[in-house]
């Protein structure tokens, strides 16, 4: 088990640094990860991460330049949103649809990893992490297809898998059950709130008077290993 600082990302004493691929997760999930990995790689799939652990603070300056208008934001159709435009309330919860709560993100377990196709990619282009290029027609689509009959394997599963009517759905957000749904337990909305008293997230005090539903719905409410995905 973590303890609270770890499961809210102040802390990184739980996981570890790779070279091949360049990312960092948790100690327990290197060897899954790898194993997946060299799963794909025999399929002809170089999986690699584009994104892993996170701590508090690099979430925190991703909400920060979201919620200031430094970053983009995008609506629940991936299309760009002016979010100057809306109230404190309106705009924590546009930036909730796809970027985590600084002390909430999956991220900072080590046990949650963004994934993409490294091979797939086509020459010239940026990856953009937005559904439709795991969809019927984007470049990984066999991606997708791969990732719906094997990850399970290796005990890894989509938490974003379907519109629940929290965060969008996520095709590249992997998740290793056996310690995440452990670690998701854990994380209490007392817990959250105790993370973000003075730590420099904007919106706090918006932020901290919702915390209970932002918890039961951005948190809690996320898919379970073994559930189909909206794209399969």
């Amino acid at each position: 088990m973590l303890d609270a600082l770890e499961l809210t990302g102040r802390s990184r004493g739980h996981v570890v640094e790779l070279d091949l691929p360049r990312c960092t997760l948790h100690r327990d999930v290197v060897l899954p990860f790898l194993a997946l990995r060299g799963a794909a790689l025999a399929d002809g799939i170089d999986l690699v991460p584009a994104s892993s652990f996170r701590d508090f603070e690099r979430q925190r300056s991703i909400w920060n330049a979201k919620f200031r208008g430094e970053r983009p934001m995008l609506d629940r159709a991936g299309c760009a949103l002016d979010g100057q435009g809306l109230s404190a309330d309106a705009r924590i919860e546009a930036i909730l649809w796809w970027s985590a709560l600084p002390g909430a993100s999956r991220h900072h377990w080590g046990t949650d990893l963004d994934v993409y196709d490294r091979a797939a990619l086509p020459a010239g282009t940026t990856l953009q992490l937005v559904p439709a290029e795991y969809a019927a027609g984007g470049p990984f689509e066999r991606l997708s297809g791969w990732l719906r009959d094997n990850m399970q394997r290796y005990g890894f599963f989509q938490p974003y898998a379907r519109d629940r009517g929290g965060v969008s759905p996520e095709p590249w957000h992997l998740s290793f059950a056996p310690l995440a749904l452990e670690f998701a337990a854990a994380l209490t909305p007392a817990l959250l709130a105790e993370a973000l008293v003075a730590g420099g997230v904007e919106g706090e005090a918006e932020i901290l008077a919702a915390i209970p539903g932002i918890h039961a719905r951005y948190v809690r409410d996320v898919d379970s290993p073994g559930q189909p995905a909206a794209w399969a």
